[in-house]
């Protein structure tokens, strides 16, 4: 696998407009992605994140705005692109009566320095099924096969769509594994997933879609802290003295007795959050009990930004 090398984004997209008749799927989004990253974009169903990535594949051809792969236009240098980004898509693309194994060494054969595929075959745990028809595989092995497919040309870039769908664990942290070592080789990945932890756990950088924009962009760390704060619950006997429980903390938490008997604290929730919580609690003859903390997750940005409504 290749290194980019250089500082310059590996994608570039600025004001990007994709219609399919009435529907306005992407609505002048603004999307960049930095080289030797892995960016997660995600979204609730109908957002615009399909549609923005297959643009920048060169799937699609946008109505208005500029996307720009490897500072190349995706849809008029694709020819020159195509050996230098790999696309795993999440289903179809494979004759059905090929075996795996055949349409993997396939595959290499049309690079000039593909991946030694007996070893990515083993690392996806693809063995069993080497010398099994495409459509004879389980959705699962459909999955991996369709990873190795995409990676195997050694990508300057590569796109995966929900790439852990139906995965069992085993299988989703070797896959976890894989995308880990594209970024230690420079390789630059953007998935699209629906696993908050898996973009919490692989994502240098998250880009949230909704509407057609994107509506938050940053490490999940900073989406985190951005949004509202931690909690940090406990029970002890009803009318504590709030007032001075707030005094002691740091500025800005906010104290609240939702229930008799029943704390919450919001706010920068950690170590010394909770040394000045039980350190109060001793002071005022107070025993707290089940004392929890919960940290504000990507999950809960997610949900504040594109709202908790189903989608279709």
């Amino acid at each position: 696998m290749q290194s980019t090398g250089a500082a310059a984004p590996a994608v570039v997209v600025s004001g990007l407009v994709k219609r399919y008749g009435a529907t306005t799927a992407v609505d002048g989004l603004d999307l960049t992605v930095g080289a030797g990253t892995v960016t997660a974009v995600l979204g609730p169903n109908g957002a615009g994140k399909t549609t923005t990535v297959e643009c920048c594949e060169g799937y699609r051809v946008p109505d208005a705005g500029r996307v720009r792969v490897l500072g190349l236009d995706p849809v008029a240098d694709a020819q020159t692109l195509r050996p230098r980004v790999g696309v795993m898509l999440q289903e179809g693309g494979v004759y059905p009566g090929v075996r795996a194994g055949e349409i993997l060494r396939h595959m290499a054969g049309l690079h000039a320095h593909p991946l030694d595929t007996a070893e990515l075959t083993e690392r996806l745990g693809l063995g069993p099924a080497a010398r099994t028809p495409y459509r004879r595989l389980s959705g699962g092995q459909k999955q991996r096969l369709a990873l190795a497919l995409a990676v195997v040309g050694r990508p300057e870039l590569v796109f995966l769509d929900e790439p852990t769908a139906g995965l069992d664990p085993q299988a989703r942290h070797a896959t976890w594994d894989l995308i880990r070592a594209l970024r230690t080789d420079g390789v630059t990945t953007v998935l699209t997933t629906h696993f908050m932890d898996e973009a919490e756990e692989l994502a240098d950088d998250v880009a949230i879609i909704d509407g057609g924009r994107v509506v938050a962009q940053g490490s999940p760390d900073e989406l985190g802290k951005g949004g509202a704060a931690d909690v940090l619950r406990f029970a002890g006997r009803p009318g504590l003295d709030l007032d001075s429980l707030r005094a002691a903390l740091p500025a800005g938490s906010e104290v609240s007795e939702p229930s008799p008997g029943s704390y919450r604290i919001a706010g920068d929730v950690g170590p010394r959050m909770l040394a000045t919580v039980t350190a109060w609690c001793a002071q005022h003859g107070v025993m707290p009990d089940r004392i929890t903390t919960r940290r504000h997750s990507l999950e809960d940005v997610f949900l504040e930004l594109t709202g908790k409504e189903l989608r279709s």
